[in-house]
């Protein structure tokens, strides 16, 4: 059922465990890259998205509470979102090892997180639209 190894010993490189490699420069460089180059999108894009809720929340009348509401809950769902992609990121550096013992090294694109955040935008742009339509029908 749950594995009680530590979650970091199950990735591995150069036959280390994750949570002690000694990695090199060029390692360190790559994986700042790819924290600043994602994870740093995915926060900045949700706290944009919370910012602007607050904005919409404090400025606007109560008929635009809804859609505050839901510019906080997209904000909440992209910073999901980046906490996936953080935790499916450790397999792009370490090979993995099974339960089978056996080391595992392939190469996997985001794709899942892509479609997972076009999904959410495609939700949240989809109910803005009908919020909107609802607004404009009663005034």
């Amino acid at each position: 059922m749950f594995s009680s190894r530590h979650p970091e010993d199950q990735f591995h490189m150069r036959l280390h465990r994750a949570r002690s490699i000694q990695l090199t420069n060029d390692e360190l460089v790559e994986i700042r890259a790819a924290q600043r180059t994602f994870e740093g999108a995915y926060v900045r894009t949700s706290l944009s998205q919370f910012s602007f809720a607050l904005v919409v929340l404090k400025i606007f009348t109560s008929e635009f509470y809804s859609i505050g509401a839901l510019f906080a809950v997209y904000g909440a769902g992209v910073l999901m979102v980046s906490a996936y992609r953080r935790q499916q990121g450790n397999r792009q550096f370490f090979s993995e090892v099974g339960e089978d013992g056996l080391g595992r090294k392939r190469f996997r694109t985001s794709g899942n997180v892509v479609i997972m955040l076009t999904a959410l935008s495609i939700a949240a742009y989809v109910t803005l639209l009908v919020l909107t339509l609802r607004l404009e029908s009663k005034g």
